[in-house]
């Protein structure tokens, strides 16, 4: 949301305490419309209360009064739509007692130290600007609050255990109470198991099939104009991991997905792009690594070097925490007792999973396995 005082035209008749109007931008349209009400009878009531005129243009609504008033209508304003954000009703009585007793305090972004306070005591809520996200199992309610805790956080698990998707919630929520500048989401640009081949387009249409699952995570956060809006502007960025190289990101919530698929050089080039006031996530699956044969996963690397560090955690999830389709647990489970069986016998476990050392090499310091 942005508040800004821009000077009025020169007008002879204007009040001299009336100089300027206070622009108020509303990134989602649809609560703009609540906000204003039926007949914009909600604007109607505070042009009343304080004496100002509001005017909408697009996604802006302009104050127009003395300047007193406009700064307590602009506060009413925001803060009527923070509620709407919270999915908190907006009539007649909650405008009144909002002019009356003026926006209410808990509304200012709490910083993360403040959310793990809040999360000790309430329900872990994640508020984005469409909808609110709440941890569904332990399992991811331990990863969010050790989002917020640590600057360098790794979550580690089968597909569909919502790894990516709640740090991404993470991201939008610091980035909207301004406690990140930017969020930066990468992946490795590494095909699963097939050949695509050329892709036509530039660089951007290249790399974007790969990206994907990243575009779908932030529309489920973001209105569709507002996200444009900051990926035009550069606060948000999707880039494939071999973009990062060089980079310092500072003031920025970085993600860095599907890092099986990462090799040992690439993760640590990587885990050291990070600067002051970032913070940084790590997901994965260890059963799902793409690399060529003989290629290490710096996931594996990573996790086998970095345990123990203080700043540094590590979440674990299993087909317990899946939150897709009941079936996906099923076949997680199917799989993973195939490997078992396969592994008891002997045998190199089945299917597209990733090439293994012959047993008794150790790639990963304790099983032997490339994937963990």
């Amino acid at each position: 949301m942005l508040l800004g005082l821009t000077p009025a035209a020169p007008d002879s008749d204007a009040p001299a305490a009336t100089q300027g109007e206070t622009l108020i931008e509303f990134p989602d349209n649809r609560l703009l419309i609540e906000l204003c009400g039926p007949a914009d009878r909600n604007l109607s009531q505070i042009e009343t209360a304080l004496g100002v005129h509001i005017l909408r243009r697009g996604n802006l609504l302009a104050v127009v009064g003395p300047e007193v008033a406009q700064a307590e209508a602009a506060s009413t304003l925001a803060s009527m739509y923070a509620r709407l954000e919270q999915g908190k009703p907006v009539g007649t009585a909650e405008i009144d007692a909002a002019l009356r007793m003026g926006p209410e305090p808990e509304l200012r972004p709490a910083s993360p130290a403040e959310q793990l306070e809040m999360f000790a005591t309430g329900p872990i809520e994640l508020r984005t600007r469409k909808k609110t996200v709440e941890p569904r199992t332990d399992a991811q309610k331990a990863y969010v609050r050790n989002l917020f805790a640590n600057e360098m956080a790794f979550g580690i698990g089968p597909a569909g255990t919502g790894k990516t998707y709640l740090a991404v919630a993470v991201g939008v929520t610091l980035l909207i109470g301004g406690h990140v500048d930017r969020i930066i989401l990468s992946r490795p640009a590494v095909e699963a198991g097939e050949r695509l081949g050329f892709l036509p387009g530039d660089m951007k249409e290249k790399v974007d099939p790969y990206m994907q699952p990243l575009y779908d995570a932030l529309n489920d956060f973001l209105p569709g104009k507002q996200l444009a809006k900051l990926m035009e502007e550069k606060r948000i960025e999707i880039a494939p991991l071999a973009f990062m190289r060089g980079r310092t990101l500072s003031n920025a919530f970085v993600v860095l997905d599907e890092a099986q698929n990462a090799s040992t050089m690439q993760m640590k080039m990587f885990l050291t792009r990070l600067g002051e006031g970032s913070r940084m996530v790590i997901t994965g699956d260890r059963s799902q690594i793409d690399l060529p044969r003989g290629t290490q996963s710096g996931l594996v690397d990573a996790e086998r070097i970095l345990s123990g560090i203080k700043g540094i955690s590590f979440n674990y999830f299993t087909s317990k925490d899946v939150v897709r389709h009941s079936l996906v647990a099923k076949v997680i489970e199917a799989y993973d007792a195939a490997d078992a069986e396969a592994l008891a016998s002997g045998e190199l476990p089945r299917g597209s999973y990733p090439p293994r050392r012959a047993p008794g090499s150790s790639q990963d310091g304790r099983t032997g396995r490339a994937d963990g």
